[in-house]
């Protein structure tokens, strides 16, 4: 007699699936990804950056973090390709000294959405893969279209992602997208810009890095986002929101989003990495990434 299981053991998972209900595909989809590593977003600590880059690091790393996600590159000073006043190459050697990657970076690539200047975007592109990133992610879309995009404009948007892709593509890099809350506003018959994003972009290309706070706090469920678009969500930004108030961020674990339930899901999402960051920090703030990092690595990893 063949079982279910030795079924299941014969034949591939793809030629199963033809004869399993989609809530069971879903469930052997939703089994948690092999994320052992804990990210931070280095925007959480952005004034300590400022006054002191190296200690920044150290002090990450001594807290048991062993990736960290940059932000920027080095704002309004192109030429010098680097972070914090340390040329890239030298910033990579300070990860490399404390037992840190930087697996993922964002770069302000403002210009070259709005106008197709593609100087700056270059320039971060080099920048980035000096210090052995795989993720280049466009952290946010021009101010105007982030007020009042339109459908059209979200098109438009997913053309450029599609142009800086094959430029990424090119020095090793893959394409990233960070959201808020502002992509996932209804345009009329459900429709909404992120989904163009979604539908516009070259899925062998461009992926996306889901801030599981801001997706929550649009009224979405990571979790359904997952099933829709299987695959595509390779990053998560790990950060909690406040149970009385959701424009408020807290140390993960101790807000109300479930975690646990978005974890479960990692590899239909097709998540490669996770960063905890919290956009503003209440209390000591390595007191505030050491009760995040705790969190996670006991709960959800």
């Amino acid at each position: 007699m063949t079982t279910r299981r030795s079924f299941l053991q014969k034949v591939s998972f793809a030629g199963a699936a033809a004869f399993l209900s989609p809530s069971i595909i879903t469930t052997a989809l939703a089994q948690s990804a092999k994320v052992s590593k804990i990210g931070i977003g280095l925007f959480t600590l952005r004034e300590q950056l400022t006054t002191d880059v190296k200690a920044t690091i150290e002090h990450i790393a001594k807290i048991g973090y062993k990736q960290v996600e940059t932000y920027y590159g080095y704002p309004g000073k192109y030429e010098v390709k680097g972070f914090w006043g340390l040329e890239a190459k030298d910033f990579n050697a300070s990860l490399k000294a404390n037992g840190l990657t930087s697996p993922s970076g964002h770069y302000n690539v403002t210009e070259f959405l709005s106008s197709g200047d593609d100087k700056v975007l270059k320039s971060h592109i080099e920048t980035s893969a000096t210090v052995n990133q795989k993720y280049f992610v466009i952290p946010a879309l021009p101010t105007d279209i982030r007020a009042n995009g339109t459908l059209d404009d979200y098109k438009r948007m997913a053309a450029k992602f599609n142009q800086a892709a094959e430029l990424c593509q090119k020095s090793g890099l893959k394409l990233a997208y960070h959201n808020h809350n502002f992509e996932f506003k209804d345009q009329g018959n459900g429709l909404t810009g992120y989904q163009t994003l979604l539908t516009e972009t070259d899925a062998d290309m461009v992926s996306f890095e889901l801030d599981i706070f801001w997706a929550v706090n649009a009224g979405l469920n990571p979790v359904d986002m997952f099933k829709k678009n299987p695959g595509r969500y390779k990053m998560f930004h790990v950060k909690d929101m406040d149970k009385a108030d959701k424009s408020v961020f807290v140390e993960v674990g101790s807000g109300r989003i479930d975690f646990k339930s978005i974890f479960a899901a990692s590899k239909l999402a097709g998540v490669d990495y996770i960063f905890t960051e919290q956009d503003i920090i209440k209390k000591e703030p390595y007191e505030s990434i050491s009760e995040s990092y705790h969190y996670i690595r006991k709960n959800l990893l």
